[in-house]
């Protein structure tokens, strides 16, 4: 399992913590989401870096091993500066960007924010930009589906309830058992996709009150329940060439999934739904987001140039 290789200081005084294989390679940036850290993508990180990448995988700020921060600044525009920040330090003009979950919409803001430094996007069982006007014009519904309220309770508990939810998970037993939930009996993925010693390693950092605390911001932004400081970018189109994979088991998506992806990104490549899959690709199904992502990034990785 590819370990932490550096902490990264930026200029708010924080240090990120990466994971990076293949210097030299094709930059590319692995985000990841909630309920996770960049461990999710360490059985990818490997291969990828094999197949000439200069793969970099961040914990976002406050998440894995990366610092937290004061004021409670974790919002999608501070997560873009963030990886802005991080490219700098790595030498990197430009990257490819895969993400997943929380890091879809990280990636959504950045892709608009920093339109220049991003060459593609590949998002895994992920979000779509808020474009509730151009979906209606193209004629897609966009009410959410009564029948997925079973799986939705979590949104709800951490979005509005944030602290009482941390008061009933007061010990790092409890907080880890709760994470694991995701990748057990939530159905976010097929049954047996995690072992017990997946769900080990995957939930270690959330033993830690802080590290949970950090997670459930997010959701309360998205509920309403905090107002951000500053604006997001998810409101617009992706111009990039973006490839989206999808889990077939997935629980996190909604309806009509590629009719909205042929509106929000006009370089389209997909959906590909990946069968015996669910919302954690890269771990359950690394080989198949390997090759996706070779094949989409074939031609970076056979110029002599493709390495900026």
């Amino acid at each position: 399992m590819t370990e932490i290789t550096d902490m990264i200081m930026m200029s708010g005084g924080h240090r990120i913590a990466v994971r990076r294989a293949g210097h030299g390679g094709v930059p590319l940036l692995l985000v990841h989401g909630f309920p996770c850290t960049s461990l999710i993508w360490s059985r990818t990180i490997g291969p990828l870096a094999e197949a000439r990448f200069d793969v970099v995988a961040p914990d976002l700020r406050g998440y894995g091993r990366s610092d937290l921060v004061a004021g409670d600044a974790y919002e999608l525009p501070a997560f873009s500066a963030d990886l802005a920040e991080l490219m700098d330090a790595l030498g990197w003009d430009r990257a490819v960007v895969a993400a997943h979950d929380l890091g879809g919409a990280v990636a959504l803001d950045f892709a608009s924010r920093f339109p220049d430094r991003v060459d593609r996007v590949v998002f895994l069982d992920d979000t779509l930009p808020d474009l509730p006007a151009e979906y209606a014009a193209a004629g897609i519904p966009t009410a959410q589906d009564p029948g997925r309220t079973v799986v939705l309770d979590y949104h709800v508990n951490q979005g509005l309830h944030a602290e009482e939810l941390l008061d009933m998970l007061n010990t790092p037993e409890r907080r880890r058992r709760y994470i694991g939930e995701f990748f057990g009996h939530r159905l976010w993925s097929p049954a047996g996709a995690f072992s017990d010693a997946d769900r080990e390693v995957l939930t270690a950092a959330y033993a830690d009150h802080e590290r949970l605390r950090v997670a459930f911001i997010d959701y309360e932004i998205v509920t309403g329940h905090r107002t951000p400081s500053l604006p997001t970018m998810e409101d617009r189109k992706i111009q990039q060439p973006v490839l989206v994979l999808v889990g077939t088991d997935q629980a996190t998506l909604g309806e009509h999934v590629e009719a909205k992806c042929e509106v929000a990104y006009p370089q389209l490549v997909g959906p590909f739904w990946i069968k015996g899959a669910g919302h954690f690709l890269s771990w359950e199904k690394p080989d198949t987001v390997i090759r996706a992502l070779r094949g989409f990034c074939a031609d970076l990785l056979a110029s002599p140039g493709g390495a900026r």
